[in-house]
C-alpha cells in the first residue's frame, strides 16, 4: 500500500520504527493528524462509498464523541464458520449497539469501523496509550477501552446501521475462538471502568453490562448442573436442555423475522459452538 501511494499527495503515511501494535500505531497517526474527524479502519475492512458521509452527519452533533458503522464479513460464503459470524455481527450490530445507542451509549464502538471527533481523542490518548493490565502495557481491547474513555469524558458513543463495512472473518474454529478469548477477556477487564459510568447513564444500559457479563456465567452454570444431574442421576436434563434449545429458538426466531431472512434460523448452531467451544475456552 505505501508502494503504491506514496507519490499520492491525498495520503500521508507514518512509518513507525517497530511494530508496536495497534494501539501505538494509532496513537501516532491521530497526532499528526489535523482534521475535525478521525476515521478508525481495520487494514482487511471494506468500506461502503456512503460510510464516510454518514458516519460525519451523525458527529454533527457536538456531544457525540465517537459513531460506529454496521458490519458485515466479507468472506461471509467461504464456510459454515464465517456464515455464523455474518449472522452474529447482524446481532451484535443491529440489536445490540442499536439499543444502547437509544440510550446514548454504545458501550464499544468496534475498531474495522468507527469515527472519533478529533479534540476528544486528544484529551483522551494520554490515559490510552499509558493504560496496563496485570503490569504490563494493555494490547488488546483497543476499541472497547477507547469507547468507555468516551463515555467517561462525557460524549455520546452512536451506531449507524446503513454505515456498512465489510471486514475478514476468521475462518477457522482455531482463530476464532482465539478472537472470542481477547474479546471476552476485555469485555471482563473493561466493565469495571464501565460500571463506574452506569450511575451517569440510562438504567437500561446498566440491565445491558449486567447482562453480557452475567449471561455467559448463568450458562455456565445451566451447563454444569445438566452434566451433574446426567453423571449422579444417569437422567438426560431434559428441562436444561428444554429451557436452552427454547432460548436460541426465540432469539433466532425474532433475528429472521427483524431482519427478514430464515437464514438467521440456523444461527441456533452458534449455541452448540457457546456451550462446547467458548465455554470450556
Amino acid at each position: 500500500v505505501h508502494e503504491a501511494y506514496a507519490d499520492d499527495a491525498r495520503f500521508k503515511f507514518t512509518l513507525l520504527q517497530k511494530n508496536g501494535g495497534k494501539r501505538k500505531a494509532q496513537i501516532a497517526a491521530i497526532r499528526q493528524s489535523s482534521g475535525d474527524l478521525v476515521l478508525n479502519v481495520d487494514s482487511d475492512t471494506i468500506l461502503a462509498p456512503d460510510v464516510i458521509t454518514k458516519l460525519s452527519r451523525k458527529m454533527q452533533n457536538p456531544a457525540v464523541g465517537a459513531a460506529m458503522g454496521q458490519l458485515t464479513a466479507s468472506n461471509r460464503d467461504d464456510t459454515w464458520l464465517t456464515r455464523l459470524i455474518d449472522m452474529e455481527y447482524w446481532l451484535a450490530c443491529n440489536e445490540e449497539r442499536a439499543a444502547q445507542a437509544r440510550f446514548g451509549a454504545v458501550m464499544c464502538c468496534c475498531g474495522p469501523c468507527a469515527m472519533y471527533r478529533r479534540s476528544a481523542l486528544t484529551m483522551l490518548l494520554d490515559q490510552y496509550e499509558t493504560q496496563f493490565f496485570r503490569g504490563k502495557p494493555s494490547d488488546f481491547g483497543e476499541d472497547r477501552h477507547l469507547t468507555i474513555l468516551m463515555l467517561t469524558a462525557g460524549f455520546q458513543t452512536e451506531y449507524v446501521p446503513d454505515a456498512i463495512a465489510a471486514t475478514v472473518v476468521p475462518d477457522k474454529l482455531g482463530p476464532y475462538l482465539r478472537q472470542q478469548l481477547r474479546w471476552a477477556r476485555s469485555t471482563f477487564r473493561d466493565t469495571f471502568l464501565a460500571l463506574r459510568l452506569l450511575p451517569g447513564l440510562d438504567r437500561y444500559l446498566t440491565l445491558d453490562v449486567i447482562g453480557q457479563n452475567i449471561g455467559p456465567l448463568l450458562l455456565a452454570l445451566s451447563v454444569l448442573s445438566g452434566l451433574a444431574q446426567l453423571v449422579f442421576t444417569a437422567t438426560v436434563p431434559s428441562w436444561t436442555c428444554l429451557t436452552i434449545a427454547s432460548m436460541t429458538m426465540v432469539r433466532c426466531g425474532f433475528a429472521a423475522f427483524r431482519a427478514r431472512e430464515s437464514r438467521f434460523l440456523g444461527f441456533s448452531l452458534h449455541t452448540l459452538v457457546n456451550v462446547f467451544l467458548l465455554l470450556p475456552v
